[in-house]
């Protein structure tokens, strides 16, 4: 009479599968590196944050890179980490989901705003409400073209993108809107002292808590303790299984665009405060948003096709460009300093790709 065996392995020391039997500590701390990706954006952070330090102290630096400098350029950081948790939410939806449009609808936006509160006289929170009612609308019409009628993401965030880019411009004939209360909204983008550990620490910008941590919160709420966020994760990663599991595609999908529209357009507000002006060029000069937002997300660990990524990857990779930016600054006199935040932007953006492909073919991907 045979005696069944569990197959079940009961010794605890058993590695788990992504834990290789005899792996050396070096080789555990690369693999560690490589599929968290936080993990490795905080090292990235200490070590760029430590460099210029020491940089600064040695003297090689045209202003102190300490924790006043480093405080205040978060201000940077508002604008930059938001928009990229709007593509976090888009490129998760999947099928090469992306958005070309938010600097364009931060600039339509933000004129829309610039009428109510400072031209019409809206109070400042109804202001504040139609500024996110229409960005949302704005990608809601991405989300139905991407989502409904099936067009490329590429294709059709790009149309948008010169579509809401000239009505910004034509809306109030090319020029800004400058009035007294819209400046008067700088003073909401000062600094201000924590409580209880104030003394020992440098003042933070204010918008840091009225915009940006609202935003990381609500949006770590939605993908991570709700059910649309877990659908998400799921026609990202397999939109055919998806809609075999009874889950509605179009519809996720749809408001993955229309929440990416929402933010924007509370962006739109952040940038309308720190410009003091409601500029119908305020996301789309220069290189415009859309790029660093999309080289955000993509150094967060977001995976380009969909059904990866975490809102604490994009936060890290936001600090981590806007401190290399601010040192990149005084390492150079003048205007040279933005020329080499161009390369080093790029420069991070292959780096990320090359840690994206290393990880997927050697430890099947990033977490």
């Amino acid at each position: 009479m045979s005696t069944a065996v569990d197959p079940t392995p009961t010794d605890h020391n058993t590695p788990l599968p992504d834990e290789p039997a005899g792996e050396s500590v070096p080789a555990r701390l690369l693999r560690v590196l490589l599929t968290q990706r936080t993990a490795l954006l905080a090292v990235l952070l200490v070590v760029v944050v430590v460099w210029f330090w020491l940089l600064g102290t040695g003297g090689y630096l045209t202003a102190p890179y300490d924790s006043n400098y480093l405080a205040s350029s978060l201000i940077n950081a508002v604008p930059l980490a938001m928009l990229g948790l709007a593509e976090l939410v888009v490129i998760l939806s999947g099928r090469s989901g992306i958005d070309l449009s938010v600097g364009a609808i931060v600039s339509l936006t933000g004129m829309v705003f610039g009428f109510a509160y400072g031209s019409w006289g809206w109070p400042l929170w109804l202001a504040v409400i139609l500024a996110a009612t229409v960005g949302g609308a704005l990608g809601a019409i991405n989300g139905f073209l991407v989502a409904y009628l099936e067009f490329p993401a590429l294709i059709t965030t790009l149309a948008t993108y010169y579509a809401y880019k000239s009505l910004a411009l034509v809306i109030n004939d090319q020029q800004p809107i400058s009035t007294l209360d819209i400046q008067h909204l700088f003073s909401s983008v000062r600094s201000v002292e924590l409580p209880a550990i104030g003394a020992f620490l440098p003042p933070i910008p204010l918008d840091i808590f009225t915009f940006l941590v609202p935003t990381v919160l609500v949006t770590w709420l939605l993908l991570a303790r709700t059910t649309d966020g877990r659908r998400l994760y799921a026609i990202g990663t397999n939109d055919v299984a998806a809609q075999w599991a009874t889950i509605n595609v179009k519809v996720t999908r749809f408001k993955a665009y229309t929440l990416a529209g929402v933010i924007s357009g509370l962006v739109a507000v952040v940038t309308v405060a720190q410009f003091a002006s409601a500029r119908p060029d305020a996301g789309t000069s220069g290189n415009g948003m859309a790029l660093p937002a999309i080289t955000i997300a993509v150094l967060g660990g977001v995976a380009i096709t969909g059904g990866i990524g975490r809102v604490a990857g994009v936060v890290l990779a936001s600090l981590l460009v806007v401190w290399l930016n601010a040192g990149i600054l005084l390492a150079f006199v003048g205007d040279q300093g933005s020329q080499f935040q161009l390369l080093a932007l790029g420069a991070v953006l292959v780096a990320a790709a090359l840690f994206n492909g290393l990880t997927n073919r050697r430890y099947g991907g990033a977490r």
